[in-house]
């Protein structure tokens, strides 16, 4: 486990954390690519500005938004983010999926994830590296599991990373249990802990101080995968709430930028 100061600050509650990211505004994208015809499938693309002089060809980074996967929260929220990297040189895409509330739910949302990135595979680079942020983070990690994925790793921020112990927790009012309609028999289908080993290279980078998503849950998910034979890092950030992992500009996020930009190339499982 790796420990930096990082995000807010000890002076920052994360109440104040939360409203400021969340108080960004939109950025609007380059274009999309729609992989179905509900207006929830679709995915966002930016394009690489290359302002810090770095060059187009950083890895094709894919955004998964969080939002305990309620219709409430949509890829908007992430958007800054998706801007802030393009900046930077990457080429992005951020995927919608269906949504609990809407026309989504555990399997539909799941199927959701799967078939965007199946469609970034397809029309946009072979290769990817999944950036997926607290539900997000669970629907990155879940996509490294699936057979060809075309994931090459994986950064999970502040990610549900074990969903049997979120529910236990009750995060995000009972979160876990709505996804699943109210029915958790089918729950280790979607857990990542119960999905291992990937062989996907992941990073988990997580606030210590994060009220809605416990540290706690990538700690359990880093102990599950290297029982399991793989080798995740987990990065902890002191000070950090729920949201700086996603603040352009950050400390946190420039702990994100470092790891994208890190070589490394997909084991066995």
């Amino acid at each position: 486990m790796t420990t930096a100061g990082a995000g807010a600050g000890a002076g920052a509650g994360a109440q104040a954390e939360a409203d400021r990211v969340l108080g960004l505004a939109d950025c609007a994208p380059d274009g999309t690519l729609r992989y179905g015809s509900h207006p929830d499938q679709v995915i966002d693309l930016w394009w690489p500005r290359g302002l810090d002089g770095e060059g187009s060809g950083l890895p094709f980074v894919v955004l998964v938004h969080g939002g305990f996967w309620r219709e409430a929260y949509d890829r908007r929220h992430i958007s800054p983010l998706a801007a802030h990297l393009a900046r930077r040189g990457h080429r992005v895409a951020s995927v919608e999926y269906r949504r609990v509330g809407g026309a989504g739910g555990h399997s539909t949302t799941l199927e959701d994830v799967e078939r965007a990135l199946e469609a970034v595979r397809r029309t946009q680079a072979a290769q990817f590296r999944v950036v997926g942020h607290s539900a997000g983070g669970h629907l990155a990690l879940w996509a490294a599991s699936r057979p060809d994925s075309g994931i090459t790793k994986v950064v999970a921020l502040a990610p549900v990373a074990d969903l049997a112990r979120a529910d236990e927790l009750g995060l995000g009012g009972g979160a876990v249990l709505d996804l699943f309609g109210g029915d958790l028999s089918d729950i280790a289908l979607a857990d990542p802990v119960a999905l291992l080993p990937t062989g996907v290279p992941t990073t988990l980078i997580h606030g210590r101080d994060d009220p809605d998503v416990p540290i706690e849950l990538s700690e359990r998910f880093v102990a599950a995968a290297r029982s399991a034979g793989d080798e995740p890092r987990l990065i902890a950030l002191e000070g950090t709430g729920h949201f700086a992992v996603v603040e352009p500009g950050s400390d946190a996020c420039d702990i994100l930028l470092r790891e994208l930009r890190e070589p490394q190339e997909p084991r066995e499982p």
